[in-house]
């Protein structure tokens, strides 16, 4: 994922009310670790953001129709917006399930409690 320079070195690459301690602390990520953010780690989130974003932009089968979309500066802000919004929805829900299955196979293992330490 390309990220704009500016978003870095530019204080004002947002707009002013804009400008909240999420802003800040994204700016302040190493651009390694918003690379590694922004990866999905399995196929079925890269196919369904591929589906959301072919659904926003029309399903026509590119093997079928040579299409060029032309939009406005605000309306593919909103599209990279909705994407990211998506994006990140899918990303914490995988990280959740990743989550939820290791408590499962955790309780399910039948490992014997510990039992308190003595005082």
């Amino acid at each position: 994922m390309a990220v704009n320079q500016d978003f870095y070195t530019n204080p004002d690459f947002f707009e002013p009310h804009a400008q909240d301690s999420l802003v800040r602390y994204v700016q302040n990520l190493h651009p390694d670790v918003v690379s590694q953010l922004s990866k999905p780690q399995s196929q079925d989130v890269i196919r369904v953001m591929e589906q959301n974003i072919s659904g926003l932009l029309g399903n026509l089968p590119s093997e079928h129709f040579d299409m060029a979309i032309t939009t406005s500066k605000e309306n593919l802000g909103r599209l990279l917006a909705s994407a990211m919004i998506s994006g990140y929805f899918l990303r914490n829900a995988e990280l959740r399930h990743s989550f939820e299955r290791s408590v499962d196979d955790l309780a399910n293992s039948g490992t014997p409690e510990v039992p308190p330490a003595e005082a």
